[in-house]
């Protein structure tokens, strides 16, 4: 099942450096395991905002909660999902 989630960052902006770092660095390792593991298919980032636009291949609503709960970053996170399904329009067939 495909999932548009968008996700907007709000680091506390006391939050020590070396703290900060280390999430970061924690969130990219399971970001970039997720996209080689094809479950995270894209990634955009929001032009002039701590945000990015993603679409996600999982089984279910499970998974993906499962998924996003485990980002490093979901304390600091708003996210908005929109579960998606293929259009009748739609001319490609290896987009569902």
């Amino acid at each position: 099942m495909l999932y548009h989630v968008a996700m907007d960052v709000r680091l506390p902006r006391d939050l020590p450096a070396d703290e900060r770092a280390d999430i970061l660095a924690r969130e990219r390792a399971y970001s970039q395991d997720l996209q080689r593991g094809g479950k995270w298919r894209h990634i955009w980032r929001v032009a002039g905002q701590y945000a990015n636009v993603s679409i996600f291949d999982v089984a279910d609503n499970a998974e993906l909660h499962d998924i996003l709960s485990g980002l490093p970053l979901f304390p600091f996170m708003e996210i908005t999902v929109t579960p998606l399904l293929r259009h009748p329009s739609a001319i490609r067939e290896d987009d569902s």
